[in-house]
């Protein structure tokens, strides 16, 4: 994250130009799924979403369009469209949904953890029937599978196993199966709500 923040500042100093659009590609899913534990790219991704709090910047999410031997994806339709709408919005201002859901609060209500997220374009959706890609914990920070269910602009996260849940985590995973998007069909963004 400090890295990628100095690079867009030295490249607007050297251009003179502060307010210099930078947009970029998050890291999309990569490595075999067999080990569900690797989870080394996944605080990499989350690197990437820290530089979205530098002004002019956007960010391309493609969680759901790599593969498991080839990190640059052969999808490359899908990567260049939705760095085609960053611009678009950004930069040419159009009135478009051009940003993916990033998770913004969180709270907790009756063994339930409640999400809420910005740039839902409408709300989320899922891609098939049940959600996937979702873990909560509880005080002992032992990560369980949990179950999710939409309600409006939140999405509800609980487990059996995690009677008290204190944080959840989406998409936190080398090669995630996740599967929810906003309405614009922008892919969340993978996030953990704790600090551990």
């Amino acid at each position: 994250a400090d890295l990628l923040t100095r690079l867009i500042t030295s490249w607007r100093a050297a251009w003179a130009q502060p307010d210099l659009p930078f947009l970029f590609v998050q890291l999309p899913n990569f490595i075999e799924p067999r080990d569900p534990t690797g989870v080394s790219w996944a605080w990499f991704r989350e690197a990437q979403t820290r530089v979205l709090a530098t002004p002019h910047t956007g960010m391309a999410v493609t969680i759901d369009v790599g593969e498991p031997d080839q990190i640059h994806p052969r999808n490359k339709q899908a990567v260049g469209h939705r760095l085609a709408l960053l611009a678009l919005a950004d930069i040419y201002g159009r009135e478009i949904a051009a940003h993916a859901p990033v998770f913004d609060q969180h709270s907790v209500k009756a063994g339930e953890i409640h999400l809420t997220f910005k740039n839902s374009a409408g709300g989320l959706v899922a891609r098939g029937e049940t959600i996937t890609g979702c873990i909560i914990a509880g005080t002992d920070r032992v990560w369980h599978p949990a179950t999710a269910r939409i309600e409006g602009d939140h999405l509800v996260v609980s487990s059996a196993a995690v009677p008290a849940p204190v944080a959840a985590r989406y998409g936190w995973a080398n090669n995630p199966a996740c599967n929810l998007y906003n309405r614009a069909d922008l892919p969340l963004v993978p996030f953990r709500t704790d600090s551990w």
